[in-house]
């Protein structure tokens, strides 16, 4: 079981990874409703402390959409308090929808490229798979690649170009070789 500071930690990672880079969006965001620089810094410090009082993000699908959707939620209520307030600002804010955040058409679209892009890097031969895998998906350098798998830097950069030329080839084609399962589409294209 974590420690509260290992939990802590954890949070100021995730919120470091998570939210921080879209801070300046929804910064952009409250300034285009108006509202003075003093009250944008004060509700952008009240939505990391709801952040700051999660005990868990496990929960958390997408960072920057829960962040976002908070300080929507803090500006709403800051304008329902307000003694007068035009009533198409708040409809306005309501119905807002974050464009960053894809749909869920757009994710499960995403989903089934990312399948189909694996699907075709697993029917690659046995040792350019493992080197496309390495390189392309691991993010480990060709010298690194070279080392763990006993081979020269240069047959490393041929076998990421034959892998690469074999999956775009696959995906061209959108054949039932590019499917999920399909077995050795680099042969069945012609390129290895």
């Amino acid at each position: 079981m974590k420690s509260a500071l290992e939990r802590r930690r954890g949070l100021a990672l995730w919120v470091a990874r998570e939210i921080v880079p879209h801070e300046a969006r929804i910064r952009a965001w409250f300034t285009r409703r108006r509202l003075a620089p003093e009250d944008v810094d004060e509700l952008m410090q009240e939505a990391y402390c709801r952040i700051a009082t999660l005990d868990s993000v496990d929960h958390i699908d997408c960072g920057h959409a829960y962040f976002f959707s908070i300080a929507r939620n803090l500006l709403l209520r800051k304008l329902k308090r307000q003694q007068v307030v035009p009533l198409d600002a708040i409809s306005e804010i309501e119905s807002f929808r974050d464009t960053q955040t894809p749909s869920p058409e757009e994710q499960v679209a995403n989903r089934l490229a990312y399948e189909r892009v694996m699907a075709l890097i697993a029917g690659l031969p046995e040792r350019c798979r493992r080197v496309v895998e390495l390189r392309k998906i691991e993010g480990w350098s060709q010298k690194e690649i070279a080392a763990h798998m006993g081979m020269t830097e240069k047959a490393v950069e041929k076998q990421v170009w034959i892998g690469v030329r074999a999956i775009r080839a696959g995906w061209s084609a959108g054949d039932p070789s590019a499917e999920i399962g399909a077995p050795t589409i680099g042969r069945k294209a012609g390129i290895l």
